[in-house]
């Protein structure tokens, strides 16, 4: 199997294991990653990304056609909820064991390296590189 087949599955997998805890017995802890600046209602917010998780992982795994599509957005997701690590580190949140500025600071080193691998996956990075 391709390695970035491999890639694929495992963070689709990832994904969707994520977005189930985001429903069920991780919810309190996904609340506290919830900036208080946000305008949505925290609950709101977990149970939505939670969703949003479970649909782009299982569409990464189920839909390897569409793996570029879904990586692009997979990727735009990890953008998007960046913020939201950026104010646990700001507003010093604990959640998931970071309990530390260092530790939440290291978690924001993280977030790159996921849209990375989301375009990598997805089969995006290899597609620009050709364009050079």
């Amino acid at each position: 199997m391709k390695a970035q087949t491999i890639g694929r599955v495992l963070l689709g997998s990832a994904m969707v294991g994520a977005g189930v805890l985001h429903l069920t017995t991780q919810r309190e802890e996904f609340r506290a990653q919830v900036p208080g600046w946000f305008p949505v209602d925290e609950d709101l917010t977990v149970l939505a990304s939670g969703v949003v998780e479970i649909a782009l992982g299982s569409a990464f795994v189920a839909l390897p056609r569409h793996r570029r599509t879904v990586g692009a957005l997979l990727a735009a997701f990890f953008v998007a909820i960046f913020p939201g690590n950026v104010a646990q580190y700001v507003e010093g949140t604990d959640a998931f064991g970071l309990d530390t500025d260092r530790a939440r600071l290291a978690r924001l080193f993280f977030q790159p390296l996921l849209v990375l691998w989301a375009l990598w996956a997805g089969g995006l990075l290899q597609r620009f590189a050709r364009r050079r």
